[in-house]
């Protein structure tokens, strides 16, 4: 069955339409045929057969070409006598052209003459079918010696044939992209390098959106004289260039902790970094660095226009959660502005556990009807629009996170990152990384928990 004149071309402006069609849909055949004759015989034997077709007729190789960019054809069925083509430049031409394509079409020819003259040479029909086939095409016909159905079985099968080979090559293409992404996440999933036992570290990342990729990064080192480094930073942006880039600062700050570097040259130097490795003038880094005493006595903050931690000291039903004063925050890397980052003195009680995050985490939005005693309310005297969406806010975290040390530390990560997503209502729009870092105290005799966590968002909205 035939639809559409032998003459049918496109319209102009039309866009190709995009479609996944059923192996019993109609193919669209585009017969690229300068003789009416044929053109009209072509179109006889078609509609004898059971094979739906939308067929579509150029006369000349450039009118198919220029074809192709307006409508979205499953099957060319080409002849090699053309006005501005003769023999195997007709297929080399077209098939050119198909590959280029997102959905390359499948490619038949179908000629009236057994022998044709290319290059000065008379080459037999055998011969000058292996060769079109070498040069792109998918089937070699003959009009004298082809039936309807015979057409109708060589246009479904090259075209059955072309889609089986572009889903081979889609398929590829995404283990490739997935063993890429592998590699980015374990870069920000990092093997933390702590030999005191007594520390524990829990680790959570959270890409925004559905997508599996982000700029958020984090590490935790101890130095040969047990001095405790930890660090959190976020890119601005979100994809595979800003994943890169998060781990390209991450390997940089393990290295200047590693090499020795004073504490108060490591953000520095962590800028130097970053302006030659940073894809657009724009971009730029928040950081939070935590330095631990080896007596685990007193922290020492540097915030880059990053949020502040949380402090939770005590253990049991006696701990005590704080936000700790951002007042002296320090511009983010990469900001073209003076300003130099120092140090925020922190005398720690044990045991402590000190918990840093990134904005993801905070910007979610959650509605006002949810509040309770896990998110802190708005402040005493403004009124609560209800049921729309604030910020969760650090204090909302806090209350998060004070809900869940009720039940222990064990799985802590995860139990907050699934408390705010499903606050949230679905994925969140922004990264979000959680880094837990704890002290159990000098007398503690067991060894502190090590997790990391790698979230789907889109897994988790519908777990």
């Amino acid at each position: 069955m035939v639809t559409g004149a032998p003459e049918a071309g496109p319209t102009e402006g039309a866009e190709p339409p995009a479609r996944d069609e059923p192996l019993d849909a109609p193919l669209t055949i585009l017969l690229v045929e300068d003789d009416d004759a044929d053109a009209f015989l072509v179109g006889e034997l078609l509609a004898g057969t059971a094979l739906s077709v939308d067929l579509h007729r150029a006369r000349t190789v450039d009118e198919a070409l220029a074809t192709l960019s307006l409508v979205r054809v499953d099957c060319l069925l080409v002849d090699l006598g053309l006005p501005d083509a003769v023999g195997l430049s007709a297929v080399e031409r077209v098939a050119a052209q198909v590959e280029a394509l997102p959905t390359p079409p499948a490619l038949v020819v179908l000629t009236g003459q057994p022998d044709v003259r290319s290059a000065g040479d008379l080459k037999s029909g055998a011969d000058l079918g292996v060769r079109a086939v070498a040069a792109g095409a998918d089937d070699y016909l003959l009009k004298g010696e082809v039936d309807g159905d015979a057409l109708a079985r060589s246009l479904r099968y090259a075209t059955l044939r072309r889609r089986s080979a572009a889903q081979q090559l889609a398929l590829y293409r995404s283990e490739v992209r997935a063993a890429e992404t592998t590699r980015l996440e374990r870069a920000l999933l990092p093997k933390e390098l702590i030999r005191d036992d007594r520390i524990s570290v829990q680790v959570g990342y959270l890409p925004g959106g559905n997508g599996l990729l982000g700029g958020d990064f984090f590490d935790t080192v101890e130095r040969e004289d047990g001095t405790l480094f930890t660090v959190i930073g976020d890119v601005a942006g979100h994809g595979p260039d800003e994943a890169a880039l998060g781990a390209a600062m991450r390997t940089a700050w393990r290295t200047l902790v590693l090499s020795g570097v004073h504490q108060d040259e490591v953000l520095p130097l962590m800028e130097r970094v970053l302006l030659p490795e940073r894809g657009r003038p724009e971009v730029f880094v928040t950081l939070c660095q935590a330095v631990v005493t080896p007596d685990r006595g007193t922290m020492d903050l540097y915030l880059a226009g990053h949020p502040p931690p949380l402090l939770v000291t005590g253990a049991g039903g006696t701990f005590r959660c704080d936000e700790i004063s951002s007042a002296g925050r320090g511009r983010a890397l990469g900001i073209p502005v003076p300003g130099i980052w120092k140090a925020l003195h922190i005398e720690l009680a044990e045991p402590w556990t000190a918990i840093l995050y990134t904005d993801g985490l905070v910007e979610a939005s959650v509605a006002q009807s949810t509040a309770g005693a896990s998110v802190a309310g708005p402040p005493a005297g403004e009124p609560a629009a209800e049921e729309r969406p604030r910020r969760l806010g650090a204090r909302g975290l806090r209350g998060i996170v004070e809900t869940e040390l009720r039940s222990g530390t064990d799985g802590i990560v995860p139990r907050i990152l699934r408390r705010v997503l499903d606050l949230h209502g679905g994925p969140l729009v922004d990264d979000a990384a959680l880094l837990v870092v704890g002290w159990a105290g000098a007398g503690a005799t067991t060894r502190g928990e090590r997790t990391s966590t790698l979230a789907d968002s889109a897994e988790w909205s519908r777990a």
